[in-house]
């Protein structure tokens, strides 16, 4: 048996990050993981699909080029290299993160982790850890899951092959020539937008009744526009019927219901991108009955990670966080609790949302409809990239900065944004929603000229329609 400070099981973006924060605060900490610490934002997510969205952009760039004056005689995919490059940039990555678990003196154990019965509420928690070697027992007063999720699968059969996840879609070496997504939210949308640019036809199903069901309305509009300008085929209000799945010579077809009428469509392969669950079985929770699991089977959380038991912690998408970067917040946020420091709990409202299709998403706070919901009288000012001479001067004007402010105070609420460098712009919306700024001193902020981020002032002003350049 060997003795930790706390456990943490599991080693994605949460999980490290938890577990390097302990080991600074002189905790002794374990780090179990089964597969290879970074999980799945590492080596089957946020990385590697960013990794290709790349490759398509500098595509697309290189396919325009004449319109800079840059012209190249062959512009064309290769495939092989792109996938190549992904793997390098992976595995960087990977050798980063041992490096810095060694550095902080995290010991790593490689094995599918397992609370063992025998204990009650509160007490130290014993977890088994089943090895290549054999088997391991570690005990610790606390214990924090980092278990993280897994795509869902819509009862469709995986194969790898013809019907396949985010997870198949990143280790095939190939391209299909054409494809299914199923679901046109963040993960479904990205594919679509870096199959489009690698040639591949796309057709997406979802749902609802617009793309990014979540986001604000507007937002959603222009970007399915852009989308079907790329020739993406988008069919919103889409039932899909899963026993309808034909998988015959080398085509997929499966129907879907649209209104009053059964659509039968057909591609090479299907992409199920209908969002995760979270990864709750084989962990022992039975043994631990105060870690409860609410809504589609996330374990229920504090805004500091505490579950139902004293003992235990909880952080990312078995939570219910469904981001990397808010799984690796509310690791430190957890850590240090347990620690004994103060941290501030987790607040959703500051997480900022980001989607990398051509163009981007970004987002933070709260919609405008979730505004009015709220009870908020809103003020509204939106300003399109077209106006900004940056996006000119690098051919990318589609799009627009929509901000959502408390018309009572001013109090900036939520900042939402398509296009050009989006996801890197939304930052400064997140200072100012953290220092509850207003649009008054978010249009007083000087921003360089000429650059993207013209684009929040232009907008902070057009919510007193004072815009300059409208």
């Amino acid at each position: 048996m060997q003795s930790y400070d706390v456990i943490v099981l599991g080693g994605g973006t949460g999980g490290y990050v938890a577990a390097i924060r302990g080991a600074q605060l002189g905790l002794k900490v374990a780090l179990v993981e089964k597969d290879r610490v970074g999980g799945t934002c590492l080596h089957r997510g946020c990385i590697p699909t960013k990794a290709y969205l790349r490759s398509a952009e500098l595509l697309e760039a290189a396919r325009k080029g004449g319109e800079f004056g840059v012209v190249a005689p062959e512009v064309r995919l290769d495939f092989a290299q792109v996938f190549a490059r992904k793997e390098k940039v992976v595995r960087s990555l990977f050798q980063g993160v041992q490096g810095l678990l060694r550095k902080n003196g995290v010991a790593v154990h490689a094995g599918l982790g397992a609370v063992e019965p025998g204990s009650r509420t509160g007490d130290p928690v014993t977890v088994r850890v089943q090895t290549a070697a054999g088997e391991e027992r570690l005990t610790a007063p606390k214990l924090l899951l980092a278990t993280g999720s897994r795509p869902k699968s819509l009862g469709l059969p995986i194969d790898g092959r013809s019907v396949i996840t985010s997870d198949e879609a990143l280790a095939q070496a190939t391209l299909p020539g054409s494809v299914l997504i199923i679901g046109a939210g963040a993960i479904g949308v990205e594919w679509a937008s870096l199959y489009a640019d690698f040639g591949v036809e796309v057709t997406v199903l979802e749902y609802l009744d617009r793309v990014l069901p979540t986001e604000d309305e507007e937002v959603s509009a222009e970007l399915a526009k852009l989308l079907r300008r790329r020739k993406i085929r988008i069919v919103t209000g889409a039932a899909v019927q899963p026993e309808s799945l034909e998988v015959t010579d080398g085509r997929v077809a499966l129907s879907a219901r649209v209104g009053d009428e059964v659509q039968r469509y057909s591609a090479e392969a299907v992409l199920i991108a209908t969002g995760r669950d979270p990864v709750t079985g084989g962990l022992g929770l039975e043994h631990r009955p105060s870690v409860q699991l609410g809504r589609g089977g996330f374990i229920q959380v504090d805004g500091f990670g505490r579950t139902g038991d004293p003992a235990i912690y909880a952080i990312g998408d078995v939570a219910g966080g469904g981001l990397a970067h808010v799984a690796s917040h509310q690791g430190v946020i957890a850590m240090e609790h347990l620690a004994g420091l103060h941290p501030e709990p987790f607040d959703p409202h500051r997480v900022p949302r980001c989607v990398f299709t051509r163009p981007e998403v970004a987002a933070i706070g709260l919609t405008e409809a979730e505004a009015r919901a709220a009870g908020y009288q809103v003020r509204v000012g939106r300003f399109p990239f077209r106006g900004i001479g940056k996006a000119l001067v690098h051919g990318a004007v589609d799009g627009f900065a929509k901000l959502v402010a408390d018309a009572d105070g001013g109090i900036l609420l939520g900042a939402h944004l398509v296009g050009p460098e989006a996801t890197n712009l939304v930052s400064e919306a997140g200072l100012a929603l953290l220092a509850n700024v207003t649009t008054t001193e978010l249009a007083g902020l000087i921003h360089p000229h000429p650059t993207l981020s013209e684009v929040l002032g232009e907008a902070a002003l057009a919510v007193e329609g004072r815009a300059v350049h409208a």
